[in-house]
C-alpha cells in the first residue's frame, strides 16, 4: 500500500484524513497521469454513495479534474459497479467513485476505474501518488482548456438498471423477496431491477439521510434481515453494502447464504450449463466447504490474496469468468468488470426460481466448515514477521497435524490495522475454537518477546 492508496482506493475519515484539499490534489494528479498522452479532449465519470461527505468530496475532486483540463460527467448517487460499467460502455477515460463501501458514514474514499472499467494497476496508483505531492506546473489548464461539468444522473441510473435486468438469466415471477439496501446506493436502483424481473419486492433500510448508511443494516449487519425474512414468510432476502458491490443472501429459514456458498452454487449451475470458463477464483479466506463442493464436481478453485482486485487479476490471467470473496463480493465477468451485488442477487434468484427448490435446499448442498478468527495486536513494524517466528510456526504445525486435510490455520497481517488475524478452520467447531485460542496466546507471547 502507498501513502494515499490502499487495497481499494484512497480511504479515510472525511475532512480529517480524506480532506477536500486532498480530493482536489487527487483530481489534478489523476487527470495528469491518465490523460497526458491522449490526443482528444478527455472526460471522466464520477459517481458516489449516500454519505453526507460525498457532495463535499465530489465538488473538490471535480475542481481538481477540471483544473487539469478534463471534463467531468456527474452520475450522482449510483452503485460502484454502475460507474465501472458505464465507464467501459461509453469509453470515457476514467471513472471515479466516492465511497467507503461497507464502512461507517464518517469514512469515505475515492476509487478509480480505467477506461475499460477495471480498477487501476498498482503502477498507475503509484504514479498518481507521486503527483499528488508533486503536481507539475504543466498539469494545470488555463483559458478554454479548463474542464467543464455536466450531469447525467437519471439517464445513468436507467442505463445501468436496464443492463442488470437484461443480464439476468431468467425470471423470478411471483417470488417474494425482501431487500436491505443499507441506506446506500442500492436504494436508488433495487426496486426497479427486481420488480422488472417479476418479483414481489419489499425494501428495507432504503431511506438514506447521509449519516445512516450501513448503520445496523446491510451486508455487514444481517440480523435484522434474517429476522424479517422469517417473520414475513419471504422466499429470500438479500442485503447489499453501502455502494452495492457486495451481496449476502438469506434463505427462507433465516440463515445467511455467504459469498462462498453463492460462488459454489453459481459455479455448479454454470458448469452444468457449459458457461463456466475454467474454474472459480477464490481467496485464502474462502471456506474449505467451497473447495470440497467444487472438487466433487470437477471444478477447479483458485486461491488468491484477500481482496477483489487479486481475484480479478487471477480471473483475467486464466480467462475465468467467475470469482469472489466470502464477504459477498462476487465477480461475474461476462457482465461486469467488478463485483456487483445486484447482479449477483439477480443471478442467484433466477437460479433458485429455475431449480424449483427452496433457497434452503440449495444452501444445504454446500458444506460450511466452522471458521473462527481472532485478532491479535501487533505493531506494524513486526506484524508481517509474526507467521515466521519459531513458536508460531510450531503451533501452526501442531494444528495442521491435528486437523489433517480437514482443517487449517491461516495467519495474516491486517492491511489497515496494527493486528495479526489468526483464523482456524475445521469440521468440529469446539476443536476449532480451542486451537485458535491456543494459537492466539502463542502469538501474543511471541510478539511481547520481540
Amino acid at each position: 500500500m502507498g501513502k494515499y492508496f490502499g487495497t481499494d482506493g484512497a480511504r479515510g475519515v472525511a475532512n480529517v484524513e480524506l480532506t477536500a484539499e486532498l480530493a482536489y490534489r487527487i483530481g489534478v494528479a489523476a487527470a495528469w497521469v491518465l490523460t497526458r498522452e491522449l490526443q482528444h479532449r478527455p472526460c471522466f465519470f464520477i459517481g458516489r454513495d449516500t454519505r453526507i461527505s460525498g457532495n463535499m468530496l465530489e465538488a473538490a475532486l471535480e475542481a481538481g479534474i477540471c483544473a487539469a483540463g478534463v471534463d467531468v460527467v456527474s452520475l450522482g448517487v449510483l452503485p460502484t459497479p454502475a460507474v465501472a460499467y458505464l465507464t467501459s460502455v461509453h469509453q470515457t477515460d476514467a471513472g471515479f467513485v466516492i465511497s467507503a463501501s461497507h464502512n461507517p458514514f464518517e469514512h469515505n474514499g475515492i476509487k478509480i476505474f480505467g477506461s475499460r472499467g477495471y480498477k487501476l494497476s498498482d503502477e498507475q496508483e503509484e504514479q498518481i501518488e507521486h503527483y499528488i505531492d508533486n503536481p507539475p506546473a504543466e498539469a494545470m489548464a488555463t483559458g478554454a482548456e479548463l474542464g467543464r461539468i455536466t450531469h447525467l444522473e437519471l439517464s445513468a441510473e436507467v442505463e445501468y438498471t436496464n443492463h442488470i435486468i437484461k443480464s439476468a438469466p431468467g425470471r423470478i415471477e411471483g417470488m417474494r423477496i425482501i431487500l436491505d439496501c443499507a441506506n446506500g446506493a442500492a436504494s436508488q436502483t433495487a426496486e426497479r431491477i427486481f420488480s422488472a424481473l417479476g418479483a414481489d419486492v419489499t425494501l428495507i433500510h432504503h431511506s438514506p439521510n447521509g449519516v445512516n448508511i450501513n448503520e445496523g443494516c446491510g451486508s455487514t449487519h444481517m440480523d435484522d434481515l434474517c429476522a424479517r425474512v422469517v417473520a414475513g414468510g419471504y422466499d429470500l432476502g438479500a442485503a447489499f453494502d453501502g455502494d452495492a458491490d457486495r451481496c449476502l443472501l438469506v434463505d427462507e429459514r433465516g440463515r445467511v447464504i455467504d459469498g462462498d456458498c453463492v460462488l459454489a452454487l453459481l459455479a455448479d449451475k454454470m458448469h452444468c450449463a457449459g458457461s463456466l470458463r475454467g474454474g472459480v477464483s477464490a481467496t485464502v479466506m474462502s471456506n474449505l466447504g467451497l473447495r470440497s463442493f467444487c472438487r466433487e464436481r470437477g471444478i477447479e478453485v483458485g486461491c488468491t490474496k484477500v481482496g477483489d482486485r487479486y481475484v480479478l487479476e487471477e480471473m483475467l490471467e486464466k480467462g475465468w469468468n467467475l470469482g469472489g470473496e466470502q464477504s459477498g463480493h462476487v465477480i461475474l465477468s461476462d457482465h461486469a468488470t467488478t463485483g456487483d451485488g445486484q447482479l449477483t442477487a439477480a443471478h442467484f434468484l433466477c437460479m433458485v426460481a429455475e431449480s424449483g427448490k427452496k433457497a434452503s435446499e440449495l444452501r444445504d448442498l454446500v458444506p460450511s466448515f466452522p471458521q473462527v478468527t481472532v485478532n491479535v495486536p501487533a505493531p506494524n513494524s513486526v506484524k508481517k514477521q509474526v507467521a515466521d517466528l519459531p513458536a508460531v510456526r510450531e503451533v501452526a504445525a501442531q494444528i495442521e497435524k491435528a486437523f489433517g486435510a480437514d482443517g487449517r490455520i491461516l495467519i495474516r497481517p491486517s492491511g489497515t490495522e496494527a493486528l495479526v488475524r489468526v483464523m482456524v478452520e475445521g469440521r468440529d467447531e469446539e476443536q476449532v475454537r480451542t486451537w485458535v485460542q491456543r494459537a492466539a496466546d502463542v502469538i501474543r507471547q511471541a510478539v511481547a518477546e520481540l
